[in-house]
């Protein structure tokens, strides 16, 4: 069973899309990031990315990349993020994704991460420098434990390839909406219908597509071509803009209304209603 999976098809028959939230956990610190999740999921969120922090995030965009450095100079650890997702798992049922880069994995070591991961109430794992090539030991290691590992597509991903990766992916498919790194776009010019319909006919998975999304109209506009979508840098931003300041949650949780506001009704490749 894939707890991941199962909200989001449930999200689906309700006529929504899924709305799934990323945040640098330890940014500005790990209480936070437990407060943090715990309101977000309240506020509408259906699935909760805790990104590890990481010294080469090459994936991540400077937003992303000045939370993840603020998080290790405060002492965020692999084991820290681990112990504060069993706390956030304890106070709420929705899905806790960690998103983190190999290295801290093998460092950690495969087997012991999964354990670990599903024994804080964890429900998927994404590893953007994996490929699928290299994926065997590490989703041996997720499957035995119950753990989704998230695979993720780009625009330029050849059709051989996505029939590669929908042969192993569990939960959901990640499509990077652009080519580059996380970050807010004014404009998202790749052809999401053409892309999403490709991986489709790879897998009855759902599929969510993030990078680059900024906001509730722009999240409703690519929710039309996929079933969730994902929302990180403008909610880090947030983060970084608030932090030590009152109303940090609040803030945070008020933009989570708003994009999961302009997710309701919307359909794949129709008009979206709540635009």
């Amino acid at each position: 069973m894939s707890k991941v999976k199962d909200r989001l098809q449930q999200v689906l028959a309700g006529g929504g899309k899924g709305l799934i939230v990323y945040v640098t956990a330890g940014d500005p610190d790990l209480d936070t990031t437990v407060e943090l999740a715990v309101a977000m999921a309240g506020a509408g969120a259906d699935i909760i990315e805790l990104g590890i922090p990481f010294s080469d995030p090459v994936a991540d965009g400077p937003v992303i990349q000045a939370a993840s450095q603020r998080a290790l100079a405060g002492g965020t650890t692999v084991r820290g993020v681990i112990r504060a997702m069993e706390q956030i798992s304890r106070r709420t049922s929705v899905p806790l994704v960690l998103m983190t880069y190999y290295n801290p994995v093998y460092q950690y070591g495969l087997r012991r991460f999964a354990q670990d991961t599903a024994a804080a109430g964890g429900s998927g794992l994404i590893i953007p420098d994996l490929p699928p090539e290299e994926s065997g030991a590490m989703l041996r290691a997720a499957d035995a434990e119950g753990v989704d590992l998230i695979p993720l597509v780009t625009p330029n991903t050849p059709d051989r390839r996505l029939a590669i990766i929908a042969a192993r992916a569990r939960g959901f498919i990640y499509c990077v909406s652009v080519t580059g790194v996380t970050g807010e776009r004014e404009n998202i010019t790749t052809d999401l219908s053409a892309m999403t319909a490709a991986v489709r006919r790879h897998t009855a998975l759902p599929v969510a597509v993030g990078f680059g999304i900024s906001g509730p109209t722009q999240a409703a506009w690519v929710a039309r071509y996929c079933d969730a979508v994902v929302v990180g840098s403008a909610l880090v931003g947030i983060i970084a803009a608030r932090a030590g300041k009152p109303g940090l949650v609040e803030a945070v949780c008020r933009r989570v209304r708003e994009l999961k506001e302009a997710l309701a009704g919307t359909e794949v490749d129709g008009v979206a209603t709540a635009l």
